[in-house]
């Protein structure tokens, strides 16, 4: 399917969304910076955005994968797709928990505050704390089953449509060309679906404006400068993870990572805008079609990835839990490091791509661990979207790159489109001297 955007014609740069965007977001900025009470209360084009979005993502999903799956000639292939997924996304998060686990202790952005978790302000996180509590295994796995078929479509819940989307792709591949009338259906509807998602995106530099000067105008500069230290080292590890782990992943794919971030480009944008990453998904399922990902893949991989393959979330977890402790001066065994890990290889599954669950998250490890102060979150409350910024951003990556593996590991990956795209020099040239043979 061909990607909707618009061309910029004969307004040149101006008519390409990616640059509105980034004008939107430094105009937010600068309003948030220079009138940060007026800044504050842009929130509503942010929040509006952000829920034409999802009001897209439960049908979006449902008719990518059952369109994917349905037209798989062996069913045998979904649950290969499924396990090589579950094996890339606990390899590479685990990778994400090492590695903010060892940066976060070689840099001790924490160490020298000296706080005093008992006369810390709790008020603030009482929220998050609360939800924390329903954070339970068992809960979490109760939820991936909806209520009732259709309420999938209509609960905010990736995982909860994933499911349905899955038995009804089977269902209908299991029956044959009895379910052809139901295909023609769910492929017209998927091509009107993407139609409107491109229509929403028309209104994407006005979200990313009114969510940026929301940001820095409730926030402002103060919080960037007395937790400064903690956000260059973040904002560092995101970094490093990128272009030494995805960028291993993509080179292995044959995709320059350079290039694919610049593919990528108008995501990048809105998702550091919003800071959640659930208001490009529709966008980035179509994108990584149209570099030559088989349908049935994407539409797995992307939608499981928003719940079991969060890199940034996974580093944002590890180096905030372990600045915590360093804050205030609670000593961490290896032992409660290697503790810490375990948990939130599980922990770290519960958060959605959604604004603010990574704080959620936080405070049910902390509370299942026993070791770090929960009350000490208040620290980062004020710079959790700034943090933000970054742990979206490599999910969004993350996610694309693993979409790219899977479909090269099972053999559904048209490389020559990929190297049009996104490939490396190699890969483009070895593509460029086949179809000159």
């Amino acid at each position: 399917m061909a990607i909707e955007r618009r061309r910029p014609g004969r307004f040149g740069i101006l008519g390409q969304l990616w640059f509105q965007v980034v004008v939107g977001t430094l105009v937010g900025v600068l309003l948030g910076w220079l009138a940060p009470d007026l800044g504050a209360t842009m929130k509503p084009f942010g929040d509006a955005f952000i829920k034409l979005i999802k009001m897209m993502i439960g049908p979006i999903i449902f008719v990518t994968v059952v369109h994917g799956i349905s037209g798989m000639n062996d069913m045998r292939s979904v649950g290969r797709v499924a396990l090589k997924s579950l094996i890339y996304f606990e390899i590479v998060t685990t990778l994400a928990l090492v590695l903010g686990l060892v940066m976060v202790n070689l840099w001790q952005p924490g160490t020298g505050m000296n706080i005093d978790a008992s006369k810390i302000d709790t008020a603030a996180i009482q929220g998050y704390v609360h939800s924390a509590q329903d954070q339970s295994m068992v809960a979490y796995l109760m939820n991936i089953i909806p209520t009732t078929l259709v309420s999938a479509l209509v609960e905010p819940n990736v995982l909860q449509v994933l499911f349905v989307s899955v038995l009804f792709g089977i269902a209908l591949a299991s029956i044959g060309d009895r379910a052809a009338p139901v295909k023609a259906v769910i492929e017209s509807a998927s091509h009107a679906l993407f139609r409107i998602i491109g229509y929403v995106m028309w209104f994407a530099p006005l979200g990313a404006f009114g969510a940026i000067a929301f940001t820095v105008g409730q926030f402002g500069a103060g919080s960037l400068l007395s937790l400064g230290e903690l956000i260059l080292e973040f904002f560092v590890v995101c970094a490093m993870f990128t272009f030494l782990v995805l960028g291993s992943v993509a080179w292995w794919c044959g995709v320059s990572l350079p290039r694919l971030m610049a593919y990528f480009r108008e995501e990048i944008v809105i998702v550091a805008a919003t800071t959640s990453t659930e208001t490009v998904l529709p966008r980035l399922i179509q994108k990584l079609k149209a570099l030559g990902c088989e349908e049935s893949v994407v539409g797995f991989v992307v939608p499981a990835g928003y719940s079991f393959n969060l890199d940034g979330t996974c580093l944002y977890l590890t180096t905030v839990a372990v600045f915590l402790a360093q804050a205030t001066n609670t000593e961490l065994t290896i032992w409660h490091e290697l503790g810490l890990i375990a948990v939130l290889l599980l922990t770290s599954k519960g958060a959605a791509g959604v604004a603010g669950a990574a704080f959620v998250v936080l405070a049910a490890t902390l509370g299942t661990t026993g070791t770090i102060p929960v009350a000490s979150m208040a620290l980062i409350l004020g710079i959790h979207r700034i943090l933000a910024e970054g742990l979206t951003f490599v999910n969004l990556i993350g996610n694309a790159v693993a979409a790219i593996f899977i479909a090269k590991w099972e053999g559904r990956l048209d490389e020559a489109t990929l190297a049009e795209h996104v490939g490396t020099r190699a890969l483009r040239r070895r593509h460029l001297v086949a179809g000159q043979l």
